[in-house]
């Protein structure tokens, strides 16, 4: 179990609240949390890249010059992969980069990882919630009361996030908007500080402290 400080819009102290989460025994956490990044980031690609091969580029069906008598590399077709514009030599072809992990890992590695930033969790009481219109500078403000350094990379968990919200975090280029049940161990990782919620602390708690 965790305790977290709660502190509101203006960042002055307004509680406290506890994370519970079980996490992966220390020996196998950082394999495990490798584990989920590296399936995270393998599924992020495309898997699209495709090259031809020398029976799949056009041309090269007549032989470019006879035999013999001419004092140059014999050549079959202009299309040899030893040539300009000829086929490719092992290239990639489409191709699916999933990795298989199954649900207990991924659900233990997400726990694993969001204990693992407890030290750096900011949790807000009512962030935003005074926002009618989308106001940028009002984020960027409100951050720095929390003690946030400016130029920070930030993942802001939040459940059910106003369009106002929404609009505002958008135009940051460090802060990211996640809901808080759809956490993904790379952002929770790549983040310097974690601004939570305090509906969204609840709501993790509910979502993924099952076990």
């Amino acid at each position: 179990m965790a305790d977290c400080v709660i502190r509101d819009w203006q960042g002055k102290e307004a509680g406290k609240a506890s994370l519970d989460l079980k996490v992966a025994k220390e020996s196998s956490a950082t394999d495990l949390v490798h584990r989920a990044v590296v399936r995270q980031l393998a599924h992020a690609r495309q898997g699209t890249a495709s090259t031809l091969t020398r029976a799949e580029v056009a041309g090269g069906g007549r032989k470019p010059y006879k035999q013999k008598g001419t004092g140059r590399a014999r050549q079959g077709s202009i299309r040899t992969p030893l040539r300009p514009g000829g086929g490719v030599v092992f290239g990639p072809k489409p191709r699916s980069y999933n990795l298989a992990m199954n649900r207990k890992e991924r659900r233990l590695a997400l726990r694993t990882a969001l204990m693992s930033r407890v030290a750096d969790i900011t949790v807000v009481k009512g962030f935003g919630e005074s926002l009618e219109t989308p106001r940028t500078k009002e984020i960027t403000a409100a951050l720095g009361r929390l003690g946030i350094a400016a130029g920070a990379k930030v993942l802001v968990i939040l459940d059910n996030a106003s369009e106002a919200v929404r609009r505002s975090v958008r135009n940051l280029e460090k802060v990211k908007l996640i809901a808080a049940d759809q956490l993904n161990v790379f952002d929770l990782l790549h983040a310097n500080n974690l601004v939570v919620s305090e509906e969204a602390l609840a709501k993790i708690q509910e979502v993924y402290g099952d076990g």
